[in-house]
C-alpha cells in the first residue's frame, strides 16, 4: 500500500464590485497568460493560489487558478506574481565594498 502526500492548492478569489457578471465557463477553456492580453478585455477580479507544499506542481496550481476563474465566468487568467521560484540575494565583495544582487 502506498501513501501520497496531501498535495493540494487552496484558492481565494475576489470579484470586483460593480463589474460585469458572467455565467461560469469551462475551466479547461480558461487560458493561462504570463503577460497582459493584447486584445480588449475586462478584469473580473483576482484569484490567488496557495499550494500546501513545495512539491505541488505548476500544472496543479494552474488547474486550480483555472477552476476558480471559471466560476467568475473568465476565459483567461493573467499571472501577475509567480512565487513558485526560489528567491534570494547574493552578497559579493569585501566587507567594505559589498554588493547585493
Amino acid at each position: 500500500m502506498a501513501f501520497t502526500g496531501c498535495n493540494t492548492v487552496s484558492t481565494s478569489s475576489r470579484q470586483y464590485l460593480g463589474g460585469p457578471t458572467y455565467p461560469p465557463t469551462d475551466p479547461l477553456q480558461v487560458q493561462i497568460l504570463r503577460t497582459a492580453p493584447t486584445r480588449p478585455h475586462v478584469q473580473l477580479g483576482q484569484v490567488q493560489a496557495e499550494p500546501s507544499s513545495d512539491s505541488v506542481g505548476a500544472a496543479q496550481i494552474e488547474a486550480s487558478l483555472q477552476k476558480a476563474a471559471a466560476k467568475m465566468g473568465a476565459d483567461a487568467v493573467v499571472i501577475v506574481a509567480d512565487r513558485t521560484q526560489a528567491m534570494g540575494a547574493i552578497v559579493t565583495g569585501p566587507l567594505w565594498a559589498r554588493s547585493v544582487d
